[in-house]
């Protein structure tokens, strides 16, 4: 039995590389509330949150950049080399990240619950969890995502690999072990059946509907499932103007990084939106409306759903990147909430960081603050 009455919580880990939070995403689709728990503890190191004190008074200045920021690559690489001083980071932040878990899970109005934490096991995290999962993934797998996706080198990427414990000792302590080495197809396979067999009512796993949005009568916002693949790739092909033919299989790819809402005129897929909840931050990167249709009730019932959909998250900003022929209607952002705004003028650290990594050439970014608290400030 797990700390929350009434949640099922699933705790998720495994090594570096090993696909966590693809699996975590997966589960988001199917219906679960998903905390970064990884994420969180970055958030502990930034200026004015709780463990940037006691993480500079203990590690010294040599780990802040030039504005005054805890360079995270220079405290990897001085934690990962020294077992000790690990163990030192670790005690400073990972009682903050367990008070901001508490606080997330009491929180949502989820029932299902997926906790990602690197260090799970080894933590008390483990003991509030009512099932562990494991990724697992074959090391030469392993070591070339972190080369490609994360672009460390060579040296780091088997740093960060050796400092871990061996994969088939988190195994060993998992309920459910996914093998993430093979193609994402193979992936959602395993993640849906191990979700089915779940112990806890059908109820709690259907969750995941996102009530639509009623703005004009005809129109309908929903959530997109794989039944949706082929219509959302015609929809880009035919609006979204892509280097490349787009087939349903990479929007199938897609649905393990970001979800997506598609507009319904009469059955017929007539707009979308895609974005992907990380750290508290919506991000949507992803705007497409049939020009046949009339912009602004098209445009509300998207956006809206996107925002109630995030707000079960706990989200505290959104950010949307508009292209060109969109961003110039001011008058129906500004109704939404939207203001145009530069990464650089965001303020809080964790939303300027999303907003660089999410930047795609050719569109302007639209902020909106979802609700004032902020995580880690109660904390």
């Amino acid at each position: 039995m797990g700390k929350w009455t009434g949640k099922y919580v699933i705790g998720l880990t495994g090594n570096i590389g090993t696909g966590k939070s693809v699996v975590r995403k997966m589960l988001e689709h199917l219906g679960a509330y998903g905390i970064d728990a990884d994420a969180l503890a970055r958030r502990v190191l930034e200026q004015g949150a709780p463990g940037y004190q006691p993480v500079v008074q203990t590690f010294g200045n040599y780990i802040l950049d030039e504005r005054g920021q805890i360079d995270r690559k220079r405290l990897g690489r001085l934690v990962f080399s020294d077992a000790a001083a690990l163990q030192q980071l670790e005690q400073i932040v990972h009682p903050y990240v367990l008070q901001a878990v508490d606080l997330l899970v009491q929180r949502s109005s989820r029932q299902v619950i997926v906790v990602e934490a690197i260090k799970l096991l080894e933590s008390n995290l483990k003991s509030w969890c009512d099932g562990i999962w494991v990724t697992y993934t074959k090391p030469e797998v392993q070591f070339a995502r972190l080369a490609e996706k994360r672009k460390m080198d060579a040296a780091d990427a088997r740093q960060r690999i050796d400092a871990q414990p061996p994969q088939e000792r988190k195994m060993a302590a998992a309920q459910v072990v996914i093998d993430n080495s093979g193609s994402l197809i193979e992936t959602w396979k395993q993640v849906t059946e191990a979700w089915q067999k779940m112990p806890v009512k059908d109820a709690v796993r259907s969750t995941q509907a996102t009530r639509p949005a009623p703005i004009g009568s005809a129109l309908k916002a929903e959530r997109a499932t794989a039944r949706h693949a082929a219509a959302i790739a015609a929809l880009i092909n035919r609006l979204g103007y892509p280097a490349a033919e787009v087939t349903p299989e990479d929007i199938l790819a897609e649905f393990g990084e970001k979800a997506f809402l598609v507009l319904m005129l009469d059955g017929v897929v007539s707009g979308l939106i895609g974005w992907q909840v990380e750290n508290l931050i919506a991000r949507t990167t992803d705007l497409l409306i049939d020009p046949k249709l009339p912009l602004k009730p098209s445009l509300t019932q998207l956006v809206t759903a996107m925002e109630r959909a995030s707000n079960e998250l706990l989200c505290e900003v959104s950010l949307i990147y508009v292209k060109r022929e969109l961003a110039g209607e001011l008058a129906i952002w500004r109704e939404l909430g939207y203001s145009q705004r530069d990464s650089g003028s965001l303020g809080v650290l964790a939303w300027q960081e999303a907003a660089s990594e999410s930047r795609i050439p050719n569109t302007q970014l639209f902020f909106k603050q979802l609700r004032q608290d902020r995580i880690l400030r109660p904390i």
